[in-house]
């Protein structure tokens, strides 16, 4: 599992702990007692501590676990813990925090088994790092008060404390944090170790800082100046941190330096955490190039540490493969993998019985629909085709009889008779054109909405007249083709019947977006209609089933003399 970055805090908290673990065990097991095959256990940690020097992980890896494998379970019990440690602290290293739980807690029954507090320090401290790096704070603490409560030298148990804290940083409980942290900064133990003193008053002052307390700086450049003259360049990157966040709000270009600094520190010494907390600092503190410069990095960064840390996983995971006690549970693994693969046979036969058995249900089901919506458009075709005819005859039709009659009729060549003929001409032109808008195809993209104000300024008269409220709040775009077509239509035919039946004189569209719904009211104050009425006008049936095919809602108000009323709600 790859966890996101953590704070400079517990990333150098961390670091310590190996520092301490690797030098202060070493010096326990450089003069060993010898026993049963102890040249060969000893040779064996000797190479995985030299590997360890060089950050040479891998082969370090490979040899603690070999020189556990090796050990008696009786006999061995410190080195067996020692090398668990070892293996724990370079999972850990590589990121691998559920392994290096997994390695720690294979410590736990030799614990018993000695009375050295150290061995079981090391453990207890190991599996405290490994909760706070998976944010389990409670098991952090449990375990590292588990480290506090043994008896080792007053250095550790600072160092423990000073862990302690940490956690309550990350919890952000930062006034808990301080209390234990101030005595601990007065601590002769700890002031007499540069180390120790100086990381416990850079978390004093960055602590400070967070509950808004004037002596954060002091703190803070205290610490820095003790790591400068120290030359302790891994401990340097945490105090440019945290000066660079300390600046953030108030001295954005100083932050900015700090946080280079921070970042040139961590480039050199290949420390790849504190290059990417660096880099999300410097991310947040720039804009504009600067900004997806750094982004850039910080994603090129974060690419490569996963692949590499996955690699080491899968390396680690080989190597304790390869081990002989992993042979001899590799036969046991080999049944159970074939159980698992008969099952797993089983499993896939029932798989493609049902996938098949879905494809086949896919297929009937698109065949179904498929021709119910050609039939769909074929009688909406056929319907379309007997509105257009009707319309023709009953209008078109009618007016091109009249005006050719009073062509015949009259004399043409007066001026009124040829202004009359004219305005009839112009008259069936205007019907002409308004049946062709009603039944082409539709504008559906950024055209929409204009196209739709044409077609109800078309219906503006000097008897009626048409207003619209809200229509331009409405983010068209959202909504897909096939509601805006129905939409178009609904108003369409509604004026239409306005027009037709209404007599009024004055019609108002509202538009309205509610929640993930638009509510569109239309009102005018022409005679309303009953429900027998309504029942009986198939143009208003026809705008009923428009609105019900995209799931939407209408009301009519049926209260007759009082105007007409329809509202619809369509979902978005």
């Amino acid at each position: 599992m790859i966890l996101k970055k953590l704070p400079p805090i517990v990333y150098f908290l961390s670091l310590s702990f190996f520092l301490i673990l690797y030098s202060c065990e070493k010096k326990t097991l450089n003069n060993p007692k010898k026993k049963h095959n102890t040249a060969e256990i000893d040779r064996l940690i000797d190479l995985g501590d030299k590997y360890f020097e060089k950050s040479e992980y891998d082969s370090s890896y490979y040899y603690f676990n070999k020189a556990k494998s090796v050990c008696d379970e009786k006999k061995d019990v410190s080195k067996i813990i020692y090398s668990i440690s070892n293996l724990a602290t370079i999972q850990q290293n590589q990121g691998d925090y559920s392994g290096s739980e997994t390695t720690a807690m294979e410590a736990i029954p030799f614990l018993e088994k000695t009375t050295n507090p150290k061995y079981k320090w090391n453990i207890y401290t190991i599996m405290g790092i490994n909760y706070l790096y998976a944010y389990d704070y409670e098991n952090a603490l449990y375990y590292y008060n588990k480290a506090l409560n043994l008896k080792t030298d007053e250095l550790r148990k600072s160092d423990i404390k000073n862990n302690i804290a940490v956690v309550f940083m990350e919890k952000e409980d930062y006034n808990t944090a301080i209390k234990i942290l101030q005595p601990l900064s007065l601590k002769k133990e700890v002031i007499n170790n540069p180390e120790a003193f100086s990381r416990a008053i850079d978390n004093l002052g960055y602590s400070y800082f967070k509950v808004g307390d004037s002596k954060a700086i002091n703190y803070l450049n205290h610490s820095l100046k003790i790591r400068t003259q120290r030359k302790d360049d891994w401990g340097l990157i945490s105090s440019y941190y945290n000066l660079s966040k300390f600046y953030q709000k108030n001295n954005p270009n100083l932050a900015i330096d700090y946080a280079l600094i921070a970042y040139e520190k961590a480039t050199k010494l290949n420390n790849i955490e504190g290059r990417l907390l660096s880099l999300k600092l410097l991310i947040e503190l720039n804009t504009g190039n600067k900004s997806k410069e750094y982004s850039i990095k910080h994603i090129h960064i974060n690419d490569s540490i996963n692949k590499v840390r996955q690699k080491a996983k899968n390396q680690f995971a080989k190597i304790k493969y390869d081990s002989k006690k992993e042979k001899d549970e590799n036969l046991k693994l080999k049944v159970q993998k074939i159980i698992q693969l008969e099952h797993q046979k089983k499993r896939n036969l029932i798989l493609y019985l049902v996938v098949g058995t879905i494809t086949v249900i896919s297929i009937f089901i698109t065949n179904l629909l498929l021709a119910r919506n050609k039939r769909e458009k074929i009688k909406a075709a056929y319907n379309t085709e007997i509105r257009i005819s009707k319309k023709l005859h009953d209008e078109l039709a009618n007016d091109v009889y009249q005006t050719m009659a009073f062509a015949e009729t009259q004399d043409l060549s007066t001026n009124h008779n040829k202004e009359i003929l004219i305005s009839n001409l112009d008259t069936i032109y205007s019907r002409t054109r308004n049946i062709s808008r009603e039944n082409n195809a539709m504008e559906t993209g950024p055209l929409f909405i204009s196209d739709l104000k044409e077609m109800m300024s078309g219906f503006n008269t000097q008897e009626v007249n048409v207003i619209t409220n809200g229509m331009d709040s409405i983010n068209w775009m959202a909504l897909d083709s096939n509601k805006k077509i129905i939409i178009y239509r609904v108003i369409q035919e509604l004026l239409v019947n306005m027009k037709k039946h209404s007599k009024c004189s004055l019609v108002v569209l509202t538009f309205k977006k509610i929640g993930n719904k638009l509510q569109i009211y239309y009102t005018d104050n022409g005679a309303g209609a009953t429900l027998e009425q309504l029942n009986s006008k198939n143009g208003l049936q026809n705008v009923e089933n428009r609105i019900q095919a995209i799931k939407g809602i209408i009301t009519f108000d049926t209260k007759s003399n009082k105007g007409f009323k329809v509202q619809f709600i369509i979902p978005i």
